[in-house]
């Protein structure tokens, strides 16, 4: 058992604290996308989640998630049940220099944010008491398999060799296609293509996205659980991937559309956010620049997509974060480098086509699978309350009716 590291512990307690900024943050980013007459029920979605996944991780999601396998590399036993021997010792499945209990909320943070970012798919329309139905199942049947896969070291996506530094697969892929699933079970917005569906507050969104790249330093540096040169590379290449992203959101909307776009500079960051995430303790700075380049060409298409196909994914989740992290993890798959981390593989350009291939599997199998789990859960949800409020309810706003009170006095 490895000893504890007090650098490496104070990194990782700090970047799970960057983490934890992150769903206030896209509280926020989320708020501000909104009509004003839904702008509490919207941050509440993310607010709510932050003390209920919360709960649900200590009692069950961790040991699912990351506790010994229980054969085949699906899921985790039990053994670790309300952090049952999780203690401030290392551990001894994951082999880190800091506390078990360190890198547990760590990990924490992230199935906290991940059903969080599903919330902007269906925005504006749901009930809440579905809301919280759905987020508990949802983190316990999807999020916490997929971790399994993907980052125990028994995971059967580990062992097969798909590389995720910090969540392309796990978090964005995963919710991604979640949201996508979600707007289409839910139906379209009443009034989607009226003008007061435009974002009530823009400088609100940005101080969220403002948020979302700060904390994202603990995201994806934070994954080296350590204080060392991987983190080092990762926070380079992560604020890389996401000034490129902007940039080339911002150039392609004023192409497009005659004006530099201040919420397209926003979401071309977080665009470039997602899509380094999967790399970025794999590739080189120089690559990241690529990454972000590319990303925020296909995400800007695809949203674009998105309008034409007068799908209501309310605030384009499935356009930035099921694109974005499916484009992330194939380009890890193209630009990884062993001499950034010997732990990974070499990537297509570094002569193992391979490598593209298996992360190709990787986005196929997480894809299906939070697709259909997804669809069956908002099923089974929907025969226990009715997913959507009625359509007097949308008209008057969910802050009032849902949660009787208003953001903004008259």
């Amino acid at each position: 058992m490895p000893e504890i590291n007090a650098g490496d512990t104070a990194w990782v307690l700090t970047s799970t604290a960057l983490v934890m900024l992150m769903t206030p943050g896209l509280a926020l980013f989320y708020g501000g996308l909104v009509r004003r007459k839904n702008v509490l029920s919207t941050i509440m979605h993310s607010f709510f989640i932050l003390g209920l996944v919360s709960v649900t991780w200590v009692l069950w999601g961790y040991t699912l998630a990351f506790g010994p396998d229980t054969g085949l590399g699906l899921i985790g036993g039990l053994d670790w049940l309300a952090l049952e021997g999780v203690t401030g010792e290392p551990s001894d499945v994951y082999a880190t220099t800091t506390p078990h209990l360190a890198f547990m909320a760590f990990q924490m943070m992230f199935a906290i944010i991940t059903p969080a970012l599903i919330s902007g798919a269906f925005a504006e329309r749901k009930r809440f008491k579905a809301f919280v139905l759905f987020a508990v199942a949802w983190s316990t049947f999807v999020y916490a398999p997929i971790a399994h896969w993907v980052w125990s070291p028994d995971g059967w996506l580990f062992t097969l060799g798909v590389l995720d530094f910090a969540g392309g697969t796990v978090v964005h892929l995963s919710s991604g296609i979640a949201a996508l699933v979600a707007a289409l079970f839910i139906g379209r917005r009443t009034g989607l293509v009226q003008p007061a569906t435009e974002p009530h507050d823009v400088p609100m969104t940005v101080l969220g996205a403002g948020l979302l790249w700060f904390g994202w330093f603990g995201f994806n540096a934070g994954s080296a659980l350590g204080a060392n040169g991987l983190a080092a590379n990762a926070f380079v290449t992560t604020n890389t991937a996401a000034a490129m992203a902007a940039i080339t959101w911002v150039t392609i909307s004023w192409l497009h559309k005659g004006t530099p776009s201040v919420l397209g500079a926003a979401i071309g960051a977080v665009a470039g956010l997602v899509a380094i995430t999967p790399a970025a303790g794999f590739v080189t700075p120089a690559a990241s620049i690529l990454i972000g380049l590319g990303v925020g060409v296909v995400c800007y298409g695809a949203a674009q997509l998105r309008l034409r196909a007068r799908v209501d994914d309310a605030l384009d989740v499935f356009a930035v974060h099921g694109v974005g992290g499916a484009f992330g993890a194939l380009a890890t798959g193209i630009f990884a480098t062993t001499a950034v981390n010997a732990a990974g593989f070499e990537g297509l350009l570094n002569g193992n086509p391979g490598q593209l291939l298996t992360q190709l599997i990787g986005v196929g199998v997480v894809g299906a699978y939070s697709a259909v789990m997804t669809g069956a859960i908002l099923f089974l949800v929907n025969l226990v309350t009715p997913i959507r409020v009625a359509g007097d309810v949308e008209e008057t706003g969910l802050d009032l009716a849902q949660h009787g009170e208003v953001a903004y006095q008259p």
